[in-house]
């Protein structure tokens, strides 16, 4: 590239991001006052008239649209800087899960009723955001780690972090009613205030990324090179991750959390050619600033009625099919000989008799069963509910376990059956043991068919919402399976593609939600899946019949898995039709995730813990791994049910939060072990 090449670069890139800037400026203020007569706003822009239409302007469209901006350049720049240290194109706030990090310990600090934890927020969400980013680099393998590694690493972290906030929000639900736009980002400013307190940070922020830009060009060379031309290498990591999470927690404690600005505005400057640090930097803030004003532009005109559908869920929308553009299109360049990589679940821990592994797993699920019928308000009645059982008679007792309680652990039981045994066929075709229905989009697409039914389509009874599960299922899945065979099934790029579809599909949802003005903790307490109001209808619609059809399936599917876990050429060498394999266990995995989410809601970490630990227990054969964790899945999401509604009663936690909580230090211990594989 010559430098009359460069500088005309230069200037469309930076002049014509300026003048974009400036259109939707004046685009966002036309939108917001199509009311108020155009020399009113004119005169608030000059500092003159007092009013209310100027005043309106002055202290709320105006914050808005400067907020805008403020947050866009630094989610930006976060994400540059991220990418570098990180040497990870996929890395940026969203990715890496610091924004569900930060958001979490703001709530924390919310709830607390702590009053200088309440007016702490960006120290409180630097301080989440660090917690979070830390987690994943040691969970994905500290200086070994790799994009599909850490992008994994990341979302499941999110999904923990978001889990934990909605257990605070909905026992807090008036401590922290209001945040549920905030949550998911917005805009919204009533005054000053957020500007004046983001601007002088952003300013100090501003100029330690110019002091560090030169250093992070000579990390481009190697950390070796670096060091040899007088670099403190370690000094600039550490500077660099503080100050990535600071422009970060930065706009996450004013308009809340923004997703994939900091993975998309850097990409679009890198591919106009700039890779050093001076311009990347600069172009890039400017072009979030323009991403995130867009967005909210964007997000008012699809609702006419301009009731906020948030920012986030906007970015979202746009940030999701980028991710899957770029992994696809630029998957050699991203990833090299890295992108046929698997990621290894070790050895068994245990060397005990296969017989006996699968008689304890069915004594856990009897166990936890008559735990549960046994449970209540007041603590467990296990002599009543044993002789209740025996008894043939009428009572209390047996109304309660027959009428209140059996169908719904039933379900419970069933359902997480069917979780385990989706995670279990998306582990095998993805050679990959940390995948789950939830991170490969499949639970995301069902909510989104149960939610259009019972929204868009109000008018149909909820026996159509296993139908809304299985369309919004399969739409996911086939999203996920073309751009998989656009790159003949690769096991990351599969992953990889179903994080962004996952991410697409979130954003639908909270769209709808925030749409249809469905209550907050109504929506959070079915979206983290409820086995509330189960029971035998539940059981016969929806999980008896796909048990009884999909596991014979799974069992014939089994072998091919074994041949597949071998890689590519060697099962093709065996004969294996690896395209069609893989087709039809995804479809056969997608069915059972949608029936389970049509039956209890979209539940995580069920088909992540439960395979993974049947795995760990018998090894590595899929035909011995199948019952076991059949039987710890059905076993966690009973033991779940039963917590949530005992722990705090009368009031009940739903039972996929409590699944969160018990899978996620099982996450954790999982994620440590396998990074030292």
């Amino acid at each position: 590239m010559n430098a009359i090449t460069r500088m005309n670069r230069t200037v469309s890139l930076f002049g014509g991001g300026a003048v974009l800037l400036l259109f939707l400026i004046l685009l966002h203020l036309y939108q917001s006052t199509g009311d108020i007569l155009l020399q009113s706003v004119w005169a608030t822009l000059f500092l003159s008239g007092s009013d209310l239409n100027h005043q309106i302007v002055r202290s709320v469209y105006l914050p808005r649209i400067v907020i805008g901006i403020l947050s866009g350049a630094a989610l930006a720049a976060a994400g540059v800087i991220f990418q570098t240290l990180t040497k990870n194109p996929l890395a940026s706030p969203s990715t890496l899960g610091v924004h569900s990090g930060a958001y979490f310990f703001v709530i924390v600090g919310t709830v607390s009723q702590v009053a200088w934890l309440e007016n702490s927020g960006f120290l409180l969400a630097f301080l989440g955001g660090a917690f979070a980013a830390v987690l994943v680099f040691i969970m994905s393998g500290g200086s070994s780690a790799t994009p599909v590694r850490m992008a994994l690493a990341g979302m499941v972290l999110t999904l923990m972090f978001s889990s934990f906030t909605s257990v605070l929000q909905i026992f807090f639900e008036y401590e922290t009613s209001g945040l549920f736009l905030w949550g998911n980002g917005t805009l919204v400013q009533q005054d000053w205030q957020g500007v004046l307190f983001t601007l002088p940070w952003l300013g100090l922020l501003f100029l330690v990324i110019i002091w560090l830009g030169r250093k992070m060009d000579l990390l481009l060379l190697g950390e070796d090179q670096a060091g040899t031309l007088g670099e403190n290498v370690r000094l600039i990591q550490v500077l660099m991750f503080f100050t990535a999470v600071a422009l970060t927690a930065l706009p996450v404690s004013v308009v809340g959390p923004v997703a994939f600005i900091g993975l998309v505005a850097p990409h679009i400057i890198r591919l106009a050619g700039f890779q050093l640090h001076g311009k990347l930097i600069g172009a890039s803030m400017l072009w979030g600033a323009n991403l995130l004003v867009g967005a909210d532009i964007l997000g008012r005109f699809l609702d006419p009625s301009l009731s906020e559908l948030p920012v986030g869920s906007i970015t979202a929308l746009i940030g999701g099919p980028w991710l899957v553009w770029l992994i696809v299109k630029h998957r050699q360049t991203l990833f090299g000989s890295r992108s046929q990589e698997s990621l290894s679940s070790g050895s068994n821990v245990l060397s005990l008799p296969y017989p006996f592994i699968v008689s304890a797993a069915a004594v856990l699920l009897v166990a936890s069963f008559f735990a549960a019928l046994a449970g209540g308000g007041d603590g467990f009645a296990f002599v009543d509910t044993w002789n209740a059982l025996r008894d043939s008679g009428t009572s209390g007792q047996r109304y309660i376990i027959f009428d209140l309680r059996l169908g719904r652990i039933l379900a419970a039981a069933a359902a997480g059956l069917l979780l385990s045994l989706s995670g279990l066929l998306f582990q095998g075709i993805l050679r990959n043991p940390l995948a789950d229905p939830s991170i490969i989009g499949i639970t995301s697409g069902a909510g989104v068919g149960v939610l259009l039914i019972m929204f868009v389509f109000s008018g149909l009874s909820a026996a159509w919402f296993p139908a809304g599960a299985i369309i919004g299922a399969l739409l996911a899945v086939a999203v996920v399976l073309f751009f998989s065979w656009k790159t003949e099934f690769d096991p990351s790029i599969l992953a990889l593609t179903g994080i962004a579809v996952s991410a697409a599909c979130s954003a639908v949802t909270q769209i709808l939600i925030t749409r249809f003005n469905m209550n907050a903790a109504a929506a959070l307490t079915w979206l983290s899946g409820s086995t509330y109001a189960t029971g035998y209808s539940e059981l016969q619609m929806f999980l008896i019949w796909p048990i009884l059809v999909l596991i014979p399936v799974s069992a014939f599917l089994l072998v091919k898995l074994n041949i597949l876990s071998l890689g590519d050429q060697t099962s093709v060498g065996l004969g294996v039709r690896i395209g069609a394999v893989r087709w039809v266990t995804a479809l056969t995995a997608t069915f059972s995730a949608a029936m389970a989410v049509a039956a209890v809601g979209t539940i995580g970490f069920i088909g992540l813990v439960a395979p993974h630990l049947a795995r760990l227990l018998v090894g590595q054969d899929h035909r011995k791994i199948l019952p076991v964790a059949l039987l710890l899945g059905a076993s966690l999401l009973v033991v779940s049910d039963m917590t949530g509604r005992m722990l705090l009663a009368p009031k009940e936690i739903p039972s996929g939060l409590v699944a969160a909580v018990i899978g996620a230090p099982f996450f954790l211990w999982l994620m440590s072990r396998s990074s030292k594989k």
